[in-house]
């Protein structure tokens, strides 16, 4: 099962970008953040990329996020919503199931705010995410969620040119991202490459930073603890796009 997430920064803009990369990975479930569209401005060739369920959850020039599923592999999953789903920032859908267990794979497409206009309202999105975890532990669902988190897990994860006190950065945030983790779900992107210091997803629009790679990690794919152990690899594919994020792309032997 091959899981990728990407915060395109704008689906338009990147509608060829999104439609190759599609086709050349042909990931299994592909969750993006920030498609900054509303539904009907969708261009037709996404909407109708081949081989896949699409399902967009935007607003327009603004937030939003979609879910893309192979439709021969996971035919039509039911997309639903948490309820604390504000600013279109989640959506859900159960994608097969594991071998011998019949449980599905829930997996869910997710921006959070970024805090920086707002803390309070990012601190109660995180907040509500744990609590989802939190159930889904309970009830021994299987469930993997990708995207933005809009948190630096460590100071590992940011370049030391950009580790500064500032909203992304700040303990209540990587304490509760911490506490997410703790409800029995792995943080694959670390698991696959631990030692890395310069393992990063968004870098700044600016002064090359991208070229320098001084960026920070802020999209993540976190999966439940058995399905983490049925990871092959989970990498950043820095030379993707022109957003200021790059995919991440994960490989589960499921």
């Amino acid at each position: 099962m091959r899981i990728a997430t990407w915060n395109v920064n704008g689906l338009r803009a990147r509608a060829d970008q999104l439609v190759e990369w599609l086709t050349k990975e042909q990931p299994d479930v592909a969750c993006l953040q920030e498609i900054k569209a509303t539904t009907d401005q969708i261009p037709a060739h996404v909407a109708a990329v081949a081989g896949y369920k699409c399902y967009w959850h935007g607003l327009k020039g603004y937030s939003g996020v979609a879910l893309l599923v192979r439709e021969d592999r996971y035919g039509a999953p039911t997309f639903t919503h948490p309820a604390f789903d504000l600013e279109s920032r989640i959506v859900v859908a159960a994608c097969g199931s594991i071998s011998g267990t019949g449980r599905p794979v829930e997996v869910a497409s997710i921006y959070v705010p970024n805090g920086g206009k707002d803390l309070e309202a990012k601190m109660r999105f995180l907040e509500a995410m744990d609590a989802h975890a939190a159930e889904a532990q309970k009830a021994g669902r299987e469930i993997v969620l990708c995207g933005d988190l809009n948190v630096a897990r460590t100071d590992m994860d940011v370049h030391p040119k950009e580790r500064k006190p500032v909203t992304g950065q700040s303990p209540p945030e990587r304490a509760l991202l911490a506490r997410i983790l703790s409800r029995g779900l792995v943080d694959l992107g670390r698991a696959h490459d631990p030692d890395n210091e310069g393992l990063f997803t968004w870098w700044a629009p600016w002064r090359n930073m991208r070229q320098k790679n001084v960026g920070w990690r802020l999209d993540y794919v976190l999966a439940s603890e058995s399905l983490a152990k049925k990871m092959k690899s989970c990498v950043v594919q820095k030379d993707v796009g022109t957003s200021d994020h790059a995919p991440v792309m994960a490989d589960l032997d499921i």
